[in-house]
């Protein structure tokens, strides 16, 4: 169902329905308590510099945004799990920043977001962040500020990098490995509904479409608030077919490090006469690796796949969009010796499905010591007359006072009940832990460990995670304008 059918079928429904409610009384390893720190005289691993800058897309296209070093995407930081890093952040704009190192276990004041109490980088100021990097995989840094109608600010803007933490035995098995950071450019504000379904289940759960219809009055009567629109897609901050190829050669087994850097968009990519053998989910190695026609990433969602060279020629690796492709949101592969234009085919029909990654085998599920119900909601066109109001439990999130966070009991294994009362799909971040897929809809599924997951709309998802991280911990929606305008909620582990 398109989102606009659903929210019709939402207003015209007025039957009874009880609210997943805020219940109170969970897998990641014990972060070490690391602090911000000023050691003059000694040199940092890295240093990053927030800055106004241009970017080429192509040599018609040229944007004007907010980087990293002056390019898109940031500098790819390469890191060793468990060794300590010296980080210097300079803030060269002339309004607060975050920096937030989306995925990793650090302390609060280091994670990069203000919710959490990470200290804002003044303008003009500069901060050193001495910290241990973990987990293994794929990572990666970005902005953590709010924009509001501003789309110069946060997840707007270029701000975002590549981190790939090193385990500490790395079995490097393939034979060249390509990060790819995907992003649009040049925002705008529209009323143009854009979601593209792409998730498996696809049936819509109708306690959730009546508890939709009455949390809404505007259900049925107001028109959604402003989404977003883009003028400009690249790859790697290159449109297609402007950037160097990405050069291979027959029988190569390549390692994609693919990062979904969009604000607000769900991409997706397909390599003509090739597939894709899924082996992490936002850098967490999958129980079971499987092959794939299509990739689909949510907004800060990563992939790590391996596609084997067996199809010489000149292809474009391209999203499925036809709008989108032929915007810039692709990058052409060329085999060694090859020649001529590149070539795109769409391939069959395919959806994605977290549960094709996870364990053959259900494992004997492990019962959580406390549960703990989220249900989102939406008010359409509420904020401001503009934008839709985004509730979890009820609660828009207020920046300027902050709801009461979510006690939890540091050690303790918790279960999220996450319900989609609303006809949007959201991409669900948890900062500082990992957590464990264990039921999509209503089959049971194990194995499949992120810091993102996507819901569908009007559906339900369940997660384990360890509360092992102290202090406070920011769930939301990772889609700009939705944690904007209310989706976000606070843990606190004590």
């Amino acid at each position: 169902m398109k989102r606009r059918d659903v929210l019709k079928l939402a207003g015209a429904l007025a039957a009874s329905a009880t609210p997943i409610g805020a219940g109170t009384a969970a897998m990641s390893p014990s972060a070490e308590t690391s602090m911000p720190a000023a050691a003059p005289g000694v040199a940092a691993d890295y240093t990053l510099h927030i800055a106004p800058g241009t970017i080429e897309l192509d040599k018609n296209v040229v944007v004007s945004t907010t980087l990293y070093n002056g390019q898109f995407p940031g500098p790819l930081l390469r890191l060793k799990e468990g060794q300590r890093v010296t980080v210097d952040i300079h803030n060269d704009t002339d309004h607060p920043e975050q920096l937030h190192w989306h995925g990793q276990y650090l302390p609060a004041n280091v994670d990069g977001a203000a919710e959490e109490g990470t200290p804002y980088l003044p303008p003009h100021g500069m901060r050193r962040e001495v910290f241990t990097p973990r987990p293994a995989g794929l990572r990666f840094y970005h902005t953590h500020v709010r924009a509001g109608e501003d789309l110069s600010r946060g997840l707007y803007a270029g701000l975002a990098g590549p981190v790939y933490i090193e385990a500490q035995h790395e079995a490097g098995d393939y034979d060249q490995e390509i990060f790819l950071t995907l992003k649009e450019f040049e925002p705008y504000f529209t009323h143009m509904d854009t979601d593209v379904p792409f998730l498996t289940p696809a049936e819509v759960e109708i306690p959730l479409v009546n508890i939709a219809a009455q949390a809404d009055p505007n259900a049925g009567s107001m028109a959604p608030g402003l989404e977003l629109g883009y003028r400009s897609w690249a790859i790697n901050g290159k449109i297609l077919g402007a950037g160097e190829p990405l050069r291979v050669k027959q029988g190569q087994r390549v390692m994609l490090h693919v990062i979904n850097a969009s604000a607000t968009e769900n991409r997706s990519l397909a390599l003509p006469g090739h597939t894709f053998k899924v082996v992490a989910l936002d850098g967490y190695p999958v129980a079971h690796p499987a092959k794939v026609p299509v990739l689909w990433l949510g907004s800060a969602e990563r992939v790590s796949a391996i596609v084997e060279m067996h199809n010489p020629g000149v292809w474009v690796l391209g999203d499925l969009d036809d709008e989108a492709r032929s915007g810039g949101m692709g990058i052409v592969v060329e085999y060694a010796g090859a020649k001529g234009k590149p070539v795109w085919k769409a391939p069959a029909d395919f959806q994605w499905d977290y549960r094709r990654f996870a364990s053959p085998t259900l494992a004997a599920p492990v019962q959580p010591e406390g549960t703990i119900n989220l249900l989102f909601t939406v008010n359409l066109s509420a904020a401001d007359g503009k934008f839709n109001r985004w509730f979890i439990n009820g609660v828009a999130f207020d920046h300027h006072a902050p709801p009461a966070p979510i006690r939890l009991k540091r050690g303790r294994r918790y279960r999220l009940r996450l319900g989609n009362a609303s006809g949007d799909m959201h991409p669900l971040h948890l900062h500082r832990h990992r957590f464990e897929l264990t039921r999509i809809g209503k089959q049971a599924t194990s194995g499949v460990f992120k810091d993102v997951v996507m819901i569908a709309g009007f559906q339900t998802v369940e997660v384990d995670f360890v509360a092992d991280q102290p202090g406070l911990t920011l769930f939301h929606c990772h889609m700009q304008v939705h944690m904007d305008y209310g989706f976000m909620a606070l843990f606190e582990t004590v």
